[in-house]
């Protein structure tokens, strides 16, 4: 059995190979070498996942008998939803789409996003639902290594997108929210995986986890960079 620390730096470890602040795309962003309608794309399929989040948390929620452990959880899902109509992380994340230069309502109808994002969103939904809870909560890891990467995305984006400033609210937010969730989140797997074999189960479904956020970046950078292919019904970019 790994120790509480082990696991940390096995979950670290995965995060450190997989995760997707490696990703040639999300390089380009942090380059200031993307355009507009390129930031335009990532804005509205990114909006797809964000929008997921909440309900991938009630499935998660619902799936627990432990009343403790729900409340505690559903904090997750008021970060993104809010508490009232106009707040919460899918509102901030509109605000920071319209600052590309989207209409929020366009974004929020979700009907130009690449059918791979919606595959592999829905692919995350699937883990949640269909394998243990302990593997369910694991997959929500991202969260242990996002604040470095989020950190790093406001400096890149203040200084080669400064037209971006004003929509940044929702990386704001989870500098805070993040670490909070991961700590939960490791502590619960720690508690909850009895053997080394479900120790091994949650490490895998971290990993799973970094490979769906990794194709959603390869259908962007496919489909807008190179060889910039958007399939049929998908966002065209409109440069002026």
């Amino acid at each position: 059995m790994l120790s509480l620390e082990e696991l940390r730096a096995a979950f670290r470890k995965v995060g450190g190979d997989r995760y997707h602040h490696r990703h040639p795309f999300h390089l380009l962003m942090h380059e200031g070498r993307l355009s507009r309608g390129q930031l335009q794309a990532w804005a509205l399929n990114r909006y797809y996942y964000q929008s997921r989040i909440p309900i991938k948390d009630a499935i998660i929620l619902s799936r627990s008998e432990d009343a403790s452990f729900r409340r505690a959880w559903r904090k997750r899902v008021v970060d993104h939803d809010g508490d009232a109509a106009g707040e919460g992380g899918i509102k901030r994340w509109l605000k920071l789409a319209e600052a590309t230069g989207l209409v929020p309502e366009r974004v929020a109808r979700g009907e130009e996003i690449l059918p791979s994002t919606r595959y592999a969103v829905n692919e995350y939904l699937n883990i949640v639902r269909n394998r243990s809870l302990l593997e369910a909560v694991a997959s929500s890891l991202t969260e242990l290594f996002s604040k470095d990467l989020i950190t790093l995305r406001m400096e890149r984006l203040r200084e080669h997108y400064p037209w971006l400033s004003g929509g940044l609210d929702y990386f704001q937010a989870r500098l805070h929210q993040a670490p909070e969730d991961a700590h939960f989140a490791v502590q619960y797997v720690y508690e909850n995986a009895h053997t080394r074999e479900q120790q091994e189960l949650a490490i895998a479904a971290l990993r799973d986890k970094c490979d769906i956020l990794w194709a959603q970046l390869d259908a962007l950078y496919f489909a807008y960079v190179q060889p910039g292919w958007p399939p049929p019904g998908a966002f065209r970019i409109q440069e002026s």
